[in-house]
């Protein structure tokens, strides 16, 4: 329920602010848009002379690089995540448990 829950808080924000996820690797993200228009029957465009956008997935160096930046950014996150220390419920101070009786 946690999971479900972080997922659609991500994509309610990236929705309402119109913004990409920050760290989506775009040759990667090219390729399987490229993927799913050609299932779902976009014309191919082999001998065309022209490379497509989702040509940089091919080129190890770009994917690579791509790829380091996103474990680093996952290795930042978790370090975040282990040293993070929750804090207890507020307390409260307009009154005390007498007074609430």
């Amino acid at each position: 329920m946690a999971l479900a829950r972080k997922l659609a808080v991500l994509i309610w924000h990236l929705l309402t602010k119109e913004q990409d996820y920050f760290w989506a690797r775009p040759a990667l993200m090219a390729a399987k848009q490229r993927q799913l228009a050609l299932k779902a029957g976009a014309p191919g465009e082999r001998g065309v002379g022209r490379r497509g956008s989702a040509y940089a997935y091919n080129v190890k160096e770009l994917r690579n690089s791509e790829k380091a930046a996103a474990e680093n950014a996952e290795r930042a996150y978790e370090l975040m995540v282990r040293h993070w220390r929750s804090r207890g419920p507020k307390r409260r101070t307009d009154a005390t448990n007498e007074e609430r009786l």
